[in-house]
């Protein structure tokens, strides 16, 4: 498999104060990174300096991030936005927060989706409903003529998902995808997020604090304690053979259901 994304002893700086100090991973193309850790570890830092989402205070001063060999922290702003969508979707903790509520969630969509295409609008609904229709929306052009408020948390999770896949990127990152939703939509969307996976091949990069979920998913693990890694390696291993005291103090405190 192809490699899609690289970090090579990345430092990330917050007013110059360290915030993620000597980060080396890997992600190869359809294989999913969970990133697991305490609150305050690093884990959102990490991704959001792959999209140049760390805001006015926020830099890489040392390590390179490679996406598909271009190194992100060099490009500008414009390249950056360029590849944000049609190359690398994001997922975020609450979708229904990055909707406008007095827009339609198709309105919205759509006005995405021509930033990066010339598309009609005819094509873009044939194409939006086709892709809720394969994460479990029967009635997708309902859907799209919803306000955001209209729609359940879960609900809008999910069309949270559908909309980072609707240009079909590369790599998707997930920041605690599930961590506002109940345990039955939490698998819902743990199971959507494996179809976008199985249909289109999409590396995935998840951070969550739910060591279930990075178990339902996640090929490779990297665990983060005060933004530096504690553990990295093969999801098998590292969750039923943890090597650093720290990864195995964290799994002890997951709880297990006795008979």
């Amino acid at each position: 498999m192809a490699e899609i994304l690289r970090y090579e002893h990345v430092d990330i700086h917050y007013n110059g104060v360290p915030a993620v100090r000597d980060i080396s991973f890997s992600v190869n193309e359809g294989e999913i990174l969970g990133i697991a850790g305490e609150s305050g570890s690093g884990k959102s830092t990490l991704i959001r300096a792959a999209m140049g989402l760390l805001g006015d205070t926020g830099c890489v001063p040392r390590g390179n991030i490679l996406f598909l060999g271009k190194n992100l922290p060099d490009l500008n702003e414009k390249e950056i936005r360029k590849l944000n969508g049609p190359e690398m979707g994001m997922i975020f903790q609450n979708a229904g927060s990055s909707f406008c509520p007095v827009r339609t969630v198709g309105a919205q969509l759509f006005e995405s989706m021509r930033t990066h295409r010339d598309i009609s609008r005819e094509t873009f609904f044939r194409e939006a409903s086709d892709m809720l229709m394969r994460i479990g929306f029967d009635d997708s052009r309902r859907i799209l003529d919803s306000y955001p408020f209209e729609l359940s948390g879960g609900m809008q999770q999910r069309v949270g998902i559908a909309a980072a896949m609707l240009l079909k990127p590369k790599v998707l990152f997930a920041d605690e995808p599930t961590s506002a939703l109940d345990v039955a939509v939490q698998k819902q969307v743990v199971e959507e997020m494996l179809l976008m996976r199985k249909i289109f091949g999409t590396a995935v990069v998840l951070v969550t604090h739910n060591i279930g979920v990075i178990g339902a998913m996640a090929d490779q693990v990297l665990v983060m304690r005060n933004g530096e890694m504690a553990e990295y390696g093969d999801a098998r291993q590292v969750l039923y053979e943890p090597q650093a005291e720290y990864t195995k103090q964290l799994m002890s405190a997951v709880p297990r259901l006795k008979r």
